[in-house]
Order: structure tokens, then sequence, then C-alpha cells
């Protein structure tokens, strides 16, 4: 499966190189703290308008892929 992440950017020369949306000066971080703040998408849209739900989504697919996924062996024994 191909994730497409043509609005996530990077530039050596702004916000030290930090993923950020469409060369905005919105960091992908940022917009993952804005969805956590602004749980209601209206809000965050009207404080934000430049922000769309394209750029969220690939902010969230972002994050997602670039997140450590591994299974932890879990292992159970009765005190005695």
């Amino acid at each position: 499966m191909s994730i497409q992440l043509d609005r996530i950017t990077t530039d050596a020369n702004r916000l030290n190189g930090q993923p950020c949306i469409r060369d905005l000066r919105l960091t992908v971080r940022r917009v993952l703290e804005l969805l956590a703040l602004y749980p209601d998408r209206a809000e965050l849209h009207r404080e934000y308008p430049e922000l769309e739900d394209e750029d969220i989504r690939q902010a969230l697919a972002y994050a997602a892929a670039n997140l450590e996924d591994s299974i932890v062996a879990f292992t159970y024994e009765a005190a005695p």
C-alpha cells in the first residue's frame, strides 16, 4: 500500500527542516497538537482556515508512517 504525501514538505531553510503542510509555517507536529486541542473540526477550521481536510489526513498518515510499530512479547508469571 502506497501513501501519497504530496502536501508534506520539508525545507532545510524553513522551521529547521521540520515536515510542514504545503510549505506553510505549520508543522505536522503542530497539526497533531491542534487535533488534540480542537476535537471539533469546524472550530479547528475557523481558527486555521488555511488547513484543509486533506492536509489533516496526510499529517496523520505521515505521523503513523513514522512511528515505530513493534510487538512486545508479554509473559505472565503468578506470584508464589
